[in-house]
């Protein structure tokens, strides 16, 4: 990670629209996944609050390697308690938060076909030792990084998702690993909730974008971009018809934070900039066109298509978290200029 006066700078504008953060003033913030396209943008926000607003904010940062975590904060500075966290295996040390953001997934579409079955137990087995965490800590709150791909599929193809609008995913196809997986952990939050008076709220992420993706990361916009920025022509494997919903990361990552701090207890919110809801196609022309590119075309391989996301349609609703005072900074030309202009350098 780059981090450089022009990414600080977007930082400090999206830090301005975060509704009630004087909520975060005096907490610690436990955070799972942080090395992730999420959370680590919002790891930098919670940093930037902290250097240059001067809040009072400890970080617990949680994953399997602190050597992994120590590199990719350091040049930004970012202080924080590692916590040692497999969201495989049972358990998690005991710790008091007042804030947990759970994001450790599989999110790696090319892993959903190697590793199903660590996939779904992930989801499952990691929520399980997170909702335990916070039941030991009376009050605190839980913010659950969930996937559009909960929708399922059979909404009409052109028409956003809300937050209740449940369809169809094949139960025996290894590909539902992921949104199965996803499914069954926003329920295990609501029986936490039920039984124990867990607090938790849930955050259904579209597509994100930007200058936070990994070398790893197998998804088509962070394929798209890495070739933009590296002036490879694009290389799409579908006609690229489906219809999703994306959101630059920093944008994304204020969302996150508003949803901790604002969102309604057991509620579950979409996380979409309404005008950034196009299809695949057309995001890979943005980068091309912004990076001096062509788009081409090539056959899938059949296990390619095995991995794809099986929703022609994952577009998304953002009414509620809008009503929560959320502000999209980013539309999808500033988002895709910036992405590109920050790996130019």
């Amino acid at each position: 990670m780059i981090y450089n006066e022009k990414y600080w700078a977007e930082v400090a504008e999206v830090a301005a629209h975060i509704p009630e953060k004087d909520k975060l003033q005096g907490k610690r913030i436990l955070i799972t996944g942080a090395t992730g396209m999420l959370c680590s943008p919002v790891v930098d926000v919670l940093t930037y609050l902290k250097k240059e607003e001067g809040m009072s904010i400890e970080l617990l940062l949680a994953g399997r390697s602190e050597q992994r975590l120590r590199d990719r904060f350091r040049k930004a500075g970012t202080e924080f308690t590692y916590i040692p966290f497999d969201a495989t295996k049972t358990g998690f040390p005991s710790v008091k938060a007042d804030y947990i953001i759970h994001g450790a997934s599989n999110a790696n579409p090319a892993l959903y076909g190697r590793e199903p079955v660590e996939t779904l137990l992930g989801n499952v087995i990691g929520m399980e030792s997170i909702l335990k965490a916070a039941k030991e800590n009376e009050g605190a709150r839980v913010l659950y990084l969930s996937s559009s791909e909960v929708y399922g599929t059979g909404k009409d193809e052109r028409e956003p998702y809300g937050e209740e609008d449940y369809g169809f995913v094949d139960l025996l196809n290894f590909r539902a690993c992921y949104p199965i997986g996803k499914r069954a952990a926003e329920t295990l939050c609501a029986c936490y909730r039920q039984e124990y008076g867990v607090d938790f709220v849930t955050i259904r992420p579209g597509h994100i974008y930007g200058p936070t993706i990994t070398g790893s990361d197998t998804r088509a916009s962070a394929a798209f971009t890495r070739d933009a920025a590296a002036k490879r022509d694009i290389v799409m494997k579908s006609a690229g018809a489906q219809l999703r919903s994306y959101c630059y990361t920093l944008d994304s990552a204020t969302a996150v934070l508003t949803v901790l701090l604002c969102g309604a207890s057991g509620e579950a919110y979409n996380i979409s900039n309404p005008g950034s809801v196009v299809s695949i196609r057309d995001i890979a022309e943005k980068l091309a066109e912004a990076g001096g590119v062509k788009v081409v075309f090539e056959t899938p391989s059949d296990q390619e298509k095995k991995n794809y996301n099986l929703m022609s349609n994952s577009s998304l609703k953002a009414d509620k978290l809008l009503a929560l005072g959320w502000k999209p900074v980013f539309d999808l030309d500033r988002g895709v200029r910036s992405t590109l202009e920050y790996y130019e350098g």
